[in-house]
C-alpha cells in the first residue's frame, strides 16, 4: 500500500510540474501577443487543472480544506506530505 502511495505522490508532483511549465509557457504567449484571448483562456484552463490535482492531493482550494481522512475513507491514499 505504501509503495502505490509513493507512486501517487510522485504522478501528482510530476503532473504539478508539467501544469507549472504550461502556465508559464501560456503566461509568456500571453504576454507577447498582447493580451491573447486564448493564451489567456489557456491560462485558465491550466489553473482549474491545478485547482483539480491540488483537491485531489487533499490541499486547500478557495479558503476549503479537504480532509485527508475523508479520502482515506473513499479509498484515496495520500502521499507522503499529506501524512503528519
Amino acid at each position: 500500500m505504501e509503495q502505490i502511495a509513493a507512486l501517487r505522490a510522485e504522478w501528482f508532483a510530476q503532473l504539478a510540474e508539467a501544469i507549472d511549465g504550461a502556465q508559464h509557457l501560456a503566461w509568456q504567449l500571453g504576454t507577447r501577443e498582447s493580451t491573447s484571448a486564448e493564451a489567456r483562456e489557456l491560462y485558465g484552463r491550466l489553473e482549474a487543472a491545478r485547482q483539480e490535482l491540488d483537491s485531489l492531493r487533499g490541499l486547500q482550494i478557495g479558503g476549503l480544506a479537504i480532509d485527508p481522512d475523508w479520502l482515506q475513507k473513499l479509498g484515496f491514499q495520500p502521499g507522503p506530505e499529506l501524512n503528519p
